[in-house]
């Protein structure tokens, strides 16, 4: 069968070579077709657009690029039409796929969307569409299924899949050579994004705290496609930071802490049991409209599926080193803080695997969709 494959981030990427994985031990045969990235395409999709060419973040942004995006969903749908697809398979990235999803029904087009956009954090009203226009839904958060109830929609909750990416990863992990460099009372992490914008935004923030922790070795996990240069310029100024590449599970496996950027860092850094502080910082613009459209307590994945504060979340203008320095100090020395947090750690890990291993699931679930 011919599969088209949409996912516009890096968590997709990683998301969906894992379901391609999973769907050719199903179907020997099957014929893939991907907009994702490297993972993807090393899975064994034919890669047509790469997911850097695609991500632009916050209100502002998306104004500004709107020529280059109206472009791709033109390119978009002529490359399905071209390929015709039996199953268009949606990964997350709403603004894009939901699109396609409302073009590809007047297509008569069979659509499966696999881990759902956020709509229960804000624009609820997208359901409508999605109910319309999308014939299976699966869904990767336990609250998703009764959210989804609500509007009298039925998904299918296959459990999170980042629980199986990570379990595998501890149990093969071996010593990075590059973090194995490293000295003096331990390794911090610094995770600042994918995107160079919101890069610039939070990662001198977090640089400046790493003066206040001369003991500990920082450590900058780059994102994919960004260029060596653009990290060199920021880093030249401090001593103790360090930067990997590829890395980021090595780092966060022999990290003692680390400094988020809210997303899906935030889940795999609880999952790696690390203590962290959630960071946020947009434009002004950007945030003040967000701010008045999001319905949500808090904006960590972390947190939202606890329904409580398990993480600090320094959010816009309480984003500031005195804030980190503060937050930081707490998650190294406070040793009743650290038990509590390695608590509900715990106990996220448990609602998350409780569907099992969610690649298997959602691919054998595509496939029996597609058989009958």
């Amino acid at each position: 069968m011919k599969y088209y494959i949409i996912a516009g981030e890096a968590s997709g990427d990683l998301h969906g070579s894992n379901l391609i994985k999973e769907l050719r031990k199903l179907d020997s045969t099957a014929d893939i077709r991907c907009w994702g990235g490297d993972k993807m395409e090393v899975a064994g999709a034919t890669l047509v657009k790469h997911y850097r060419d695609l991500a632009f973040m916050g209100f502002v942004e998306v104004i500004k690029n709107l020529p280059t995006i109206f472009r791709n969903l033109s390119f978009c749908k002529k490359d399905i039409e071209v390929f015709k697809p039996d199953v268009l398979i949606l990964i997350d990235y709403p603004g894009f796929n939901l699109r396609i999803a409302k073009w590809a029904r007047q297509q008569g087009l069979k659509i499966v969307y696999y881990i759902s956009p956020q709509v229960w954090a804000w624009k609820e009203n997208r359901v409508h569409g999605i109910r319309k226009n999308v014939d299976k839904m699966l869904v990767i958060l336990p609250f998703e299924k009764d959210f989804y109830k609500k509007w009298n929609f039925e998904v299918e909750y296959v459990g999170h899949p980042l629980v199986e990416v990570i379990d595998d990863f501890i149990q093969h992990s071996t010593d990075s050579p590059v973090l194995a460099t490293q000295k003096n009372a331990g390794t911090i992490a610094l995770l600042p994004g994918s995107r160079q914008q919101e890069i610039l935004k939070k990662l001198p923030v977090m640089l400046q705290v790493t003066e206040h922790f001369p003991e500990y070795s920082f450590v900058v996990a780059k994102a994919p496609g960004q260029e060596d240069a653009f990290y060199h310029e920021l880093l030249k100024p401090y001593k103790n930071v360090y930067a990997v590449s590829g890395k980021t599970y090595d780092l966060l496996y022999k990290s003692k802490a680390a400094l988020v950027t809210s997303g899906t860092a935030t889940l795999e850094t609880a999952l790696f049991a690390v203590p962290q502080v959630i960071c946020y910082k947009g434009s002004s613009i950007s945030y003040e409209i967000a701010k008045r459209l999001i319905k949500i307590r808090f904006i960590g994945l972390v947190n939202l599926i606890m329904d409580k504060e398990v993480v600090k979340e320094l959010i816009q203008h309480e984003l500031t080193v005195e804030n980190l320095v503060r937050e930081l100090n707490l998650l190294l020395k406070d040793n009743n803080r650290k038990m509590q947090l390695q608590k509900d750690y715990s106990d996220l890990k448990k609602l998350l695997g409780a569907g099992g291993h969610a690649s298997s699931n959602a691919a054998k679930s595509i496939y029996r969709f597609l058989r009958s």
